[in-house]
This record gives structure tokens, C-alpha cells and sequence, in this order.
């Protein structure tokens, strides 16, 4: 019973150490978490922070997007400085302007900027519609479908390239046997009549 009752304890711990863990790439003080100014980017920025963070600085980074989900993790934020950074706004900027939206626009939310696309680039993501985000993404969408066809056709020209190596073999390879057949059979003829000169008898010139 003791065991059992320490060892729930110890989980108890260990789940609430986990959850109050800070980042390492940040600073924590109180339930303020501090990740600004870190040359952080969309791969090296933290994917959980603790779960009692009531402030989190995110400005002064390098940021494009912010993952799907990741601040709807954190019941008790009621603060993120978001500025400062290169926000990206195509479909990958979806997330970060619904947070926005949902939440009271604050001094934060207005300086929050779009750096590209261009024609979008010092626009506020939180008065973005919709629609200007999706169609921001068209340019993308053209460019991987260009590509694609590029590849495709890069593929038919390097099927075509094969067959036509491969019938080009095909017909010297049948050009090469026809010859040594050929061959063989004068080897053959040439060979006979070798023999049958070679045991015809002499004819008696005394005669």
C-alpha cells in the first residue's frame, strides 16, 4: 500500500515537473516565459511551454508561422508579444490570425506584421481576411504545380532517351548476329571446299 501510494506521488511529481519545465532556448520567471530575441525560427522555437505561463515574449525573432495549436495549450496566457518577427502572410498564417482574432486585440497585436508576400508586406496580420491569405498562397500552389510538370516531362524525356538507346541496341545487337552468322557460314563454306580440294586425287600426267 505504501509503495503504491509513493509511487502516484512520484508520477504526481514527475508530470508536474514536466509541466512546469521552462525551455531550454528561453528564460522563465514566474509565469512569465521569455523567448524574445533568440534568433529563434519556425524549427528551433519551443513546441510546448508550462502549462501555467501567463505571459509569453516571443518578439525579436525570426519567426515566419507559428505551429498549429501551440498556444491553445496554455488555459492561463493572457499575454504574447509577437512583434519584431517575419510573419509569412499566406496559409501558414491561418493559425496565428485566428489566434488573433479570438483573443482582445491589444498594443502587441498591432504591431504585428506581414513581411511577405508583398503585396501584403506591412499589412497587420490581424486585419487580414480570409480570402487575401488564401489567395497569397496561389503563387505557391503555381510554382509547385510548374515544377511538377517540369519533372513530369523531364521523366518522359528520359523514358524516350531509353527506348530509343534501347532499340538502337536491340537492331546492333541483330546487325552483330547476323554478321557472325554470316560469317560462320563462309568460315564453313570455305572450309569445305578446303577439304575437298585437299583429298582429290592427282591425276597420272604419264597417262
Amino acid at each position: 500500500m505504501m509503495k503504491s501510494l509513493l509511487l502516484v506521488l512520484l508520477l504526481i511529481f514527475l508530470s508536474c515537473e514536466g509541466q512546469s519545465s521552462c525551455p531550454v532556448v528561453c528564460s522563465c520567471h514566474g509565469s512569465t516565459v521569455n523567448c524574445s530575441g533568440r534568433s529563434l525560427n519556425s524549427s528551433t522555437l519551443p513546441v510546448t511551454f508550462p502549462a501555467d505561463t501567463t505571459e509569453l515574449l516571443l518578439h525579436n525573432n525570426l519567426l515566419t508561422t507559428l505551429p498549429n495549436g501551440l498556444l491553445d495549450s496554455l488555459p492561463h496566457l493572457h499575454t504574447v508579444s509577437l512583434h519584431g518577427n517575419h510573419w509569412a502572410c499566406d496559409c501558414g498564417a491561418l493559425y496565428l490570425r485566428a489566434w488573433l482574432l479570438g483573443h482582445p486585440i491589444r498594443n502587441t497585436h498591432l504591431r504585428v506584421n506581414c513581411s511577405s508576400p508583398l503585396k501584403l508586406r506591412g499589412r497587420l496580420v490581424v486585419f487580414l481576411t480570409e480570402e487575401e491569405l488564401l489567395d497569397s498562397c496561389h503563387y505557391w500552389y503555381c510554382d509547385l504545380a510548374l515544377v511538377s510538370q517540369l519533372c513530369l516531362l523531364g521523366f518522359v524525356l528520359l523514358q524516350g532517351a531509353l527506348l530509343l538507346a534501347v532499340i538502337v541496341f536491340l537492331r546492333r545487337f541483330r546487325w552483330m548476329s547476323e554478321e557472325a552468322r554470316r560469317t560462320k557460314e563462309e568460315s564453313f563454306t570455305t572450309g569445305d571446299m578446303f577439304r575437298e580440294n585437299e583429298y582429290t586425287p592427282l591425276r597420272d600426267t604419264n597417262i
